[in-house]
Parts: structure tokens; sequence; C-alpha cells
């Protein structure tokens, strides 16, 4: 657990010894600073140390119906710009993914589907370019192709709330997934890996909950390859007038009363919809994107711009 060598791991690290880049989860009590006792939004904005603190507390709180309360709010809907994001990357076998934050393995168990399905496809379509081998030898070329489904395909997933990967790794148990998938405790804004190591970044519905976006897409950009890829998934500035009423209704209306129904907890859901209302608009997250490095920077709208997906190169 204590080495920074993650890869084929299946369980989170939580210490990285000897890295400048170690980063640890506390306890819920010690990581909560005096005077703070609430995820509302006024303590999130109004205490010198509470975005890093109460996001913290936030999804810990919510960790357990995560999921479920995703469901609830998008009406499902999340599961399509989810597997937009995925075809979207449209990995190969063979590629690298670090997802950061993670937390409950959606876009990791994407990932691994994706590209199982293109090994998939890849040794059907050999096979048939070879219909003159023996049986024999097809036989042995599929049994060696299927011993490999990934193609040396590996997603981390990184997260700095150890309740959320909890909750990853006990789903990717229940759903039977093992294979190519490692799990990491990290932060964003310092991730405990070595640069040039990935081949795909993705963040999806989680940079709008970091303290300092500039430091995540820098570190984004670290630890990416040359030629590596940045995708983000986040809720974004709706575009049509009518729509965005109606969103601001729903949202600010609806989903705090979900929250305290499924998930017992109307604060942290006030948060969520707040922070989604003060999260940089799409033009302005782009030019951040490029601050940070990133050249053929564009980004695409989904529901009008309920939600975009930012694209990005290492180059």
């Amino acid at each position: 657990m204590g080495s920074s060598r993650f890869l084929g791991v299946r369980s989170f690290q939580v210490n990285f010894p000897g890295s400048a880049r170690c980063q640890t989860s506390p306890s819920r009590e010690g990581f909560l600073p005096p005077g703070f006792h609430g995820a509302d939004f006024k303590s999130v904005t109004s205490h010198p140390h509470a975005p890093l603190f109460a996001v913290y507390q936030v999804f810990e709180n919510v960790a357990e119906k995560y999921d479920v309360m995703n469901d609830s709010m998008s009406l499902g809907i999340h599961r399509v710009w989810k597997d937009i994001l995925v075809h979207k990357m449209n990995p190969s076998p063979g590629t690298l993914l670090v997802d950061v934050a993670g937390g409950t393995g959606d876009i990791a168990f994407r990932f691994l589907n994706y590209v199982r399905s293109v090994r998939e496809r890849q040794l059907q379509q050999k096979l048939r370019n070879h219909q003159n081998l023996s049986w024999q030898e097809i036989s042995k070329s599929y049994q060696e192709e299927k011993s490999n489904p990934l193609g040396d395909s590996q997603v981390v997933v990184c997260d700095i709330n150890k309740e959320m990967l909890k909750a990853g790794m006990q789903k990717a148990q229940h759903l039977g997934y093992s294979e190519g998938l490692s799990w990491v405790l990290g932060n964003a804004e310092e991730l405990p890996f070595d640069d040039d190591k990935f081949d795909v970044y993705t963040i999806a519905f989680g940079i709008r909950n970091v303290t300092r976006i500039d430091l995540a897409l820098q570190e984004a950009y670290r630890v990416l390859k040359p030629g590596g890829r940045f995708l983000c998934l986040e809720f974004s500035h709706v575009s049509n007038p009518l729509l965005s009423r109606l969103y601001d209704l729903y949202s600010f209306q609806v989903i705090p009363v979900l929250g305290e129904v499924i998930a017992g907890d109307w604060k942290s859901y006030q948060y969520l919809v707040e922070s989604i209302r003060r999260f940089p608009p799409q033009e302005e997250l782009k030019a951040m994107i490029e601050d940070a490095g990133f050249l053929k920077v564009d980004y695409q709208n989904l529901n009008s711009g309920i939600v975009a997906i930012h694209s990005g190169f290492k180059l």
C-alpha cells in the first residue's frame, strides 16, 4: 500500500511514502476546522478553510446515497451524459486513464466496458481475416486474446474522499469489476502521480468542487503524457432563457427536497445546487483550460448547456 506504483492494485492507497505529493485523508473529526458545523453554502464561502473541509463533509455525508440521488436529480439522464463522455474519449486497448473525483466508479466502469467491447470487435475482425487457419489455431488465438480482454488498459480512480472510494469499491465488487482497476486516495490539486503518466484524464461532476480550479487543471496537465487528452464533464450554464428559469426552479425547490427525502440531508444538496450556479460558464472554463497549457480546447453543450464536456490536449 505504500508504493506509488499503483498499477494493478485493487484497493485504494492511503500513503505514498517518500513522495512530496503524499496526500492522506484524516478522519471526519480531524478534518473539520474549529467553528465549522455544516455544509451550507454560507459556511462554505465564509470560513477561511471552509471550501475543502465543507466539500469533504458533503461527499462523506452523501456517499452511500450518491448514485441513487444522481438518478433522482437527473431523472437518469446523467447516465447518458457519462456515456457520451466515454464515447467522446473513444479509448483503445492499452489506454491508461486516471478518473479524478471518480468516487463511485461510474466513468471507470464505462471505460472498462468500452475497451472490452473494442477488444472483442478487434478479435472478431482478426478471426474473420484469418479464415484459412485451422480450428485449432483459431481456438488458440481466441483463448490468448480472451485472456487479456482489456488489452493492458487500466483505469485509476482517484478521489479525496475515502467514503466515496469505499462506495465505489463496494459497487465494483458487486458488479464484478476487478481487472485493470485501481483506487487511489488523492487531492485533485496535488495528485500523487508521476509526471507524464496517463493517456487520458477525466473529471466528471468534480472540478466545480475543488478549491482551486487552476491548480487542478495544472495537475491534470502535469500527469498527462505528451499527446494526452483532458476531458471534463460538468454542470454548466443553460443557454435557453426559459429553460434556465425552469432549471433554477427545479434545482432550488426540488433537489434539496430530494436530498432530504432520499439521503436525509438537505444542506449538502443545497450546497451542490449553489456550487453549480457559481461555476464558471463554458467560455470562461475553456480559457482556464487553455491557461493551464492545453491546446485544441473546445466544449460540447448537452441539453442546452445544463452540462458541458470540455476537451483539451497536452501537445
